[in-house]
């Protein structure tokens, strides 16, 4: 059964797809109403809930853009690609990504530039994601923070000599941590930050709200988080109308995931507990794997 409609601009309500026989897995889903609020990737997160059988409400947060102002980030890629950095910490693919279609679009000239600079610095990257951009690009980290979170990037650049090194510092999203910022002052280095992309809002507060209502109404059996910035724009929206209580009672009678321990520490900031998070790898198909088997072993199943 599905909820009622909702506008075709915001939270849709997904279809069961189970076509194939029932082995092991292909239909643990089945009868479950599994919200997405991811955005990026929201399709491929789905495709992969539906074929188990869920039906995935489609409500995506957060958008995801290039930062608004790109001088800024051409003017650190003009100084990375000149040799401005010894360093560089990578937070997210994402961000690499970014930088390197700020290239295209501004200085396509630079790009090999950029790539060579790139082989050249020592890049410490925040968690595995970042090493898959750069694996494209025929690199690698040299070291990799684990957990991916900043208390585990900080853990690792303890054991690092940094005094007097230029620190290139690639951001997540426009969030200018500033427990990093302090530790790279402390310890003598020249911090070089870089946002090369924001977060912002996408679907409307309205759709925000109802989709509140209908965990409230316990008419969905779960929530997958799969970045922070999720998390905090459904409770800036329900504080925002006097509704945080009511959230954060909606998501006690939710099965709430998150990807990883980024999110998964935001969400219990919050007082809200995840049932549901990946062992070891911190991706759209590990969560989905995670969330059929959390439904495939309940009693009844």
């Amino acid at each position: 059964m599905q909820g009622p409609p909702t506008p075709a601009s915001g939270c849709l309500p997904g279809r069961i797809v189970c076509m194939t026989p029932r082995t092991e897995h292909h239909c643990a889903l089945q009868g479950r109403r599994i919200a997405v609020p991811e955005s990026r990737e929201l399709d491929v997160f789905a495709t992969l809930l539906e074929r188990r059988g869920a039906t995935v409400l489609r409500c995506p947060l957060i958008d995801i853009r290039d930062a608004p102002d790109p001088a800024p980030v051409l003017a650190w890629l003009h100084l990375f690609c000149a040799g401005g950095c010894d360093d560089l910490i990578v937070f997210t693919g994402e961000g690499l990504r970014r930088l390197m279609g700020a290239l295209e679009r501004h200085a396509p000239a630079l790009r090999e530039r950029f790539v060579s600079r790139l082989g050249e610095v020592r890049k410490i990257a925040r968690g595995p994601k970042p090493g898959r951009v750069l694996r494209e690009w025929g690199l690698k980290p040299e070291r990799i923070a684990e957990p991916a979170t900043t208390p585990g990037v900080i853990a690792l650049l303890r054991s690092l000599n940094l005094h007097g090194r230029r620190v290139g510092v690639q951001l997540y999203g426009s969030e200018p941590n500033v427990p990093l910022m302090d530790f790279l002052g402390t310890v003598g280095a020249r911090v070089l930050p870089v946002a090369p992309y924001v977060y912002a809002d996408a679907a409307a507060d309205i759709e925000v709200l109802a989709l509140i209502e209908r965990m409230h109404q316990g008419d969905i059996d779960a929530i997958a988080f799969t970045s922070m910035q999720q998390v905090q724009r459904l409770f800036r929206v329900a504080e925002a109308q006097q509704q945080g209580e009511l959230l954060r009672r909606a998501l006690a009678r939710t099965m709430v995931a998150a990807i990883g321990p980024v999110v998964a520490d935001v969400l219990l900031a919050r007082g809200v507990q995840p049932q549901v998070i990946p062992l070891d790898s911190y991706y759209l198909k590990p969560l989905a794997q995670a969330l059929i088997r959390h439904f495939d072993t309940r009693p009844g199943n």
